[in-house]
């Protein structure tokens, strides 16, 4: 139920605005914070900078979505969603290669981390799925 109070309430425009600043935001915990405390979090410093780099590229997405996409929200929003959920996969993939070295702190970020990530990708589709059956397809009547 409250899913869907936001999928009807919340504009598509804004969901991209909404994952490009999350994107940045792990980008920068990755590449910038997490690369220096790398004994804390357990990850090798090569590891965060790969992860780091994925979001970047998510985020150009989503600010290019947000500024210039006006109707047909659908096909874009499927797409972070699944680039979303694809970096939850690698994601995993680097946290059961390098899951001797990760220490609990560390365990607890990237947890809660994909937890996040695929929240958002779940509403992505959610919202995706909503605008695909609306008649104009989300166009400029949600700009806010």
């Amino acid at each position: 139920m409250l899913l869907q109070t936001i999928i009807k309430r919340l504009a598509p425009k804004k969901l991209f605005l909404i994952d490009g600043i999350g994107a940045l935001l792990s980008a920068f915990l990755l590449g910038a914070i997490w690369t220096r405390f790398e004994n804390i979090f357990g990850m090798p410093r090569s590891a965060l900078y790969i992860l780091a780099l994925l979001p970047c590229f998510f985020a150009i997405y989503d600010f290019i979505c947000y500024f210039k996409i006006k109707e047909n929200w659908s096909p874009f929003l499927k797409v972070i969603a699944f680039a979303n959920l694809l970096y939850c996969l690698i994601s995993i993939g680097f946290l059961f290669n390098h899951y001797q070295q990760l220490t609990v702190l560390g365990l607890i970020y990237f947890f809660l981390e994909l937890l996040i990530v695929i929240l958002l990708a779940g509403i992505e589709l959610k919202m995706a799925a909503y605008w695909a059956n609306k008649k104009d397809g989300g166009g400029l009547d949600q700009k806010t």
